[in-house]
């Protein structure tokens, strides 16, 4: 064992949990004033749901056994699981590793709540998050992570491109889309921008331990993926600036950070596989894309994916996944860029969207079975904060 690189990974871990509260805050500032509350707790529940699920079956489901789709129960309450040594051939204990790989359930359920947010019943939220977990998370966890069938084919997904982004944007869609549309869509100018930038700056703070800390240890490729992190994200946001500068004339805090975001999911699948100059490229390329997904597919669609969290992760996961297979180096993952990495690439993401796809149809259907997804028009016209929570927020 390494007592750095045991160092880090837990001040890694710490900084993935801290991204959940940072996301509250940022769709916090973004939302309505009358469902702040409700946009709180649809994200912070996820900490709730990913602990319990995570420590009870979801870890052993992920990384033990070695299933092509699924791991088995010998892990169960982490049974066995050593916090002073390595079974993996790691210089941090298993225990670590489980507490760290714990963390990144949290945010990718934290993300699902930007589509929904102001519409979905709360209690049909708990249900439909406990049950997805288990039916998507961590299956998809398993075949990218714990040697199951998209690793055995060679995929790349350093830190979550496919397990937390493609997989959370595209369920979000999905959920948005069954539920259906706010009765009153509204593009507010006035939000609370001072949330969104904390919230935002947390999210990027905890972003270095998300990606950096996929490195395990305290080394060369943790130092590559930092860096990568840094530079897409930068890259992305002065790219959407310029964008809102030549078409709107204006530059809009919100568009900044939601470009900083985008440029942090995309780069995510290949933070320690690519070089600098392409993290730089791929933070250009997502914000492009990622604007055009956000402001123009979007409305010509018609789809109410509230916070757009479709938008920026499963658009900008997307992309990652793709660039990650063009810009792969050789030097830091042992392949050749190729026609057949890139259809592997694909090929994991194809996977990633069916999966996510159909098990929120399957998952949302089971659940209206025991409580409605939406909540009345009352309640929805009047703001969901009190009547839900009996809070409210001034």
């Amino acid at each position: 064992m390494n007592g750095a690189d045991i160092a880090w990974i837990l001040i890694s871990a710490g900084l993935v949990w801290l991204m959940v509260p940072g996301l509250a805050l940022f769709y916090g500032g973004l939302s309505q004033t009358k469902t702040t509350v409700n946009t709180l707790a649809m994200v912070m529940i996820a900490v709730a749901v990913g602990g319990v699920v995570w420590f009870t079956v979801g870890y052993s489901l992920t990384f033990s056994g070695s299933g092509p789709i699924i791991g088995n129960l010998d892990a169960a309450f982490l049974h066995n699981v050593s916090m002073t040594k390595s079974t993996r051939g790691l210089s941090i204990p298993d225990g670590l590793f489980a507490l760290f790989q714990g963390m990144f359930p949290m945010i990718t359920m934290a993300i699902i709540a930007g589509s929904v947010v102001g519409r979905m019943n709360f209690k049909a939220f708990i249900l439909f998050l406990l049950a997805w977990m288990l039916l998507v998370y961590v299956p998809l966890a398993h075949m990218v992570w714990g040697d199951g069938i998209i690793a055995s084919h060679g995929a790349l997904d350093f830190a979550g491109g496919d397990v937390v982004h493609i997989s959370s944007g595209v369920s979000g869609l999905v959920l948005a889309l069954l539920i259906g549309k706010r009765r009153k869509v509204q593009f507010l100018n006035e939000t609370n921008l001072i949330a969104t930038v904390v919230g935002g700056g947390l999210l990027w703070f905890g972003w270095f331990g998300f990606n950096a800390g996929s490195a395990l240890a305290a080394d060369g490729v943790a130092i590559i993926a930092f860096t990568n992190t840094s530079i897409a994200a930068a890259f992305a946001m002065l790219t959407w600036v310029i964008m809102d500068m030549v078409i709107f004339k204006r530059v809009r805090v919100s568009g900044a950070m939601s470009g900083g975001v985008a440029g942090l999911v995309a780069i995510t699948p290949g933070a320690g596989f690519v070089q600098p100059a392409s993290a730089m490229g791929i933070g250009i390329i997502v914000a492009v894309g990622a604007y055009f997904a956000t402001n123009v597919l979007k409305n010509r669609l018609g789809y109410d994916d509230t916070l757009d969290a479709f938008g920026l992760h499963g658009i900008g996961g997307v992309m990652g996944g793709i660039l990650t297979g063009l810009f792969a180096s050789k030097s830091l993952t042992g392949q050749s860029v190729s026609w057949q990495l890139l259809g592997t690439q694909i090929g994991a993401m194809v996977i990633t969207i069916l999966l996510a796809a159909i098990m929120t149809i399957i998952i949302a259907k089971l659940v209206e079975l025991v409580t409605p997804l939406r909540v009345d028009e009352a309640i929805e016209e009047k703001g969901l904060d009190y009547d839900l929570h009996g809070e409210i927020n001034i």
